[in-house]
């Protein structure tokens, strides 16, 4: 019999890791090695376990999935990495490629698409949706970026990323402790968020993020 591929699941949300691990352990040729809920605990079972793919979920409480990715594949320069996510893959898909990701898959997808997106990566091939795969190579073939990005789409990974946690409810100084950063270095990326979006102060800013969270702008 040949030997079963290792799976770490990656997301800090119990019932979904419970959800995946259920899904997978139904296929004969695949084995949940491990379960982190947060990116320190994924880096250390990393090493320990030595899975041949992980999945990974972008929103994290100690650390954004989009820099996980970069510190998994430091640590085992071989290993496959699909995102689940519920972020829009409009938004993300292409930022976890350039991040080193193999795949990206919404949660909202059927548990058969899931797999399918497993053994795809776990292959050697990269796995997105047929729309953002179409919508990539239309960008790739343009030279140029689409024309009715988001302004969101803007803003680099890290702005990103405070921008969300920003609509999350967050204060300067609880992000900065968060993504262990200095108060000064949240400011600036603050003001290099509004410069992107075209917003003229910090309430519009709060009001932005908390709209994007919710999925009602940008």
């Amino acid at each position: 019999m040949e030997r079963a591929y290792k799976v770490l699941l990656v997301d800090d949300h119990p019932i979904v890791r419970q959800g995946l691990a259920e899904l997978i352990s139904r296929e004969s040729d695949m084995t949940v090695c491990g379960q982190a809920e947060s990116a320190a605990a994924a880096l250390e079972l990393t090493e320990k376990s030595q899975p041949d793919l992980a999945l990974v979920d972008i929103s994290l409480d100690d650390m954004n999935g989009l820099v996980l990715v970069k510190g998994l594949k430091s640590r085992q320069r071989n290993l496959r990495v699909l995102i689940l996510s519920m972020h829009d893959e409009a938004l993300y898909a292409e930022r976890a490629l350039r991040a080193g990701a193999h795949g990206y898959i919404m949660k909202r997808e059927a548990p058969t698409k899931v797999i399918a997106g497993i053994r795809r990566v776990l292959a050697g091939d990269v796995y997105l949706s047929d729309d953002i795969s179409a919508r990539i190579m239309r960008k790739f073939a343009s030279g140029t970026d689409a024309a009715d990005e988001s302004p969101v789409a803007r803003l680099s990974d890290r702005e990103l990323e405070v921008y969300n946690h920003i609509g999350q409810g967050l204060k300067t100084s609880q992000i900065a402790s968060r993504l262990s950063l200095s108060v000064k270095t949240i400011e600036t990326y603050r003001e290099h968020i509004k410069e992107k979006l075209g917003l003229n102060d910090a309430t519009e800013l709060v009001q932005s993020a908390i709209k994007w969270v919710h999925g009602e702008g940008n």
